[in-house]
C-alpha cells in the first residue's frame, strides 16, 4: 500500500505550524501538535470500529502524568525515579468512592500497575478506571519501569467511536521538523493500515498545534 502522502508535503504543514507557534503567536506554555482526521465511506454503526496504537518514535506528550499502583517493590523503584505512586493501602482508603475514583482518573494521564496488583484493581476501585478508558498496563519486576513510563509516552492510540472524525497528539512545538514530520507520518500510515479501504476511508488530514489554525495535509 502506498503512502498517497509525501513527507515533503508534511514538512511544508509542520514548517507552517511551528512558524505560527514559535514566531507569530507564541504561548506560554508548549502546545501540542495533534493529527486530526476525517473520514469517509464509512458507518460507524455497521462498520467494525477499529482501534490500535503505536509508539512513536519521538514521544509526543513529555508532560503527561504517569502513575503507578505499586506493590512495594515498586514503590522503590518509583520513588528512584520520581514517579508518583499509589500502594494498594492508598487505594483502600479511597473506599470505592465514585467520586474519589473519577478524580483519581482525572488526575493523571495514564496508569501503570505491578502485575500483582493488576487482578485487584476492579474489586479495589470498582469500574471507575476502565470507565475512564484509563485502565493500567501491567509492569512485571523485570521491566525498567523508566522504560515503561516512556512506552507509554510514546505510544498513541486510535479508537473510532461514533463521529467520523478522530484526533491524536503526534507532537509538540518544541520538537525539531524532523521529529515531527516522522511522527505525523508514522501516524498517518499506521491509521490508513487500520482503515477498511485505506486511503479511500480517508476524506482529510489536518495538523493543528493547541492555539493555531488547523493546516490541511490532505
Amino acid at each position: 500500500m502506498s503512502s498517497k502522502i509525501q513527507a515533503s508535503s508534511v514538512r511544508t504543514s509542520v514548517q507552517e505550524l511551528i512558524a505560527y507557534s514559535t514566531e507569530e503567536k507564541p504561548r506560554k506554555f508548549t502546545e501540542t501538535v495533534e493529527l486530526q482526521i476525517g473520514l469517509k465511506n464509512y458507518d460507524p454503526q455497521r462498520d467494525k470500529r477499529f482501534s490500535g496504537t503505536v509508539r512513536l518514535p519521538h514521544v509526543p506528550r513529555p508532560g503527561m502524568k504517569v502513575c503507578i499502583l505499586a506493590d512495594a517493590a515498586h514503590i522503590d523503584q518509583a520513588k528512584a525515579i520520581a514517579l508518583e505512586f499509589m500502594s494498594v493501602d492508598d487505594l483502600k482508603k479511597l473506599n470505592k468512592n465514585k467520586k474519589l475514583i473519577k478524580k483519581l482518573a482525572k488526575k493523571y494521564d495514564a496508569f501503570l500497575a505491578s502485575e500483582a496488583l493488576i487482578k485487584q484493581i476492579p474489586r479495589l476501585l470498582g469500574p471507575g478506571l476502565s470507565k475512564a478508558g484509563k485502565f493500567p498496563s501491567p509492569v512485571s519486576h523485570a521491566d525498567s519501569l523508566e522504560e515503561k513510563v516512556a512506552e507509554i509516552k510514546s505510544t498513541i492510540k486510535f479508537q473510532l467511536k461514533k463521529v467520523l472524525c478522530l484526533g491524536v497528539a503526534v507532537g509538540h512545538v518544541k520538537m525539531t521538523e524532523d521529529q515531527l514530520v516522522t511522527n505525523t507520518m508514522m501516524s498517518i500510515n499506521f491509521l490508513v493500515s487500520l482503515l477498511k479501504k485505506n486511503w479511500q476511508n480517508v476524506k482529510s488530514l489536518f495538523i493543528k498545534s493547541s492555539m493555531g489554525k488547523p493546516i490541511r495535509i490532505y
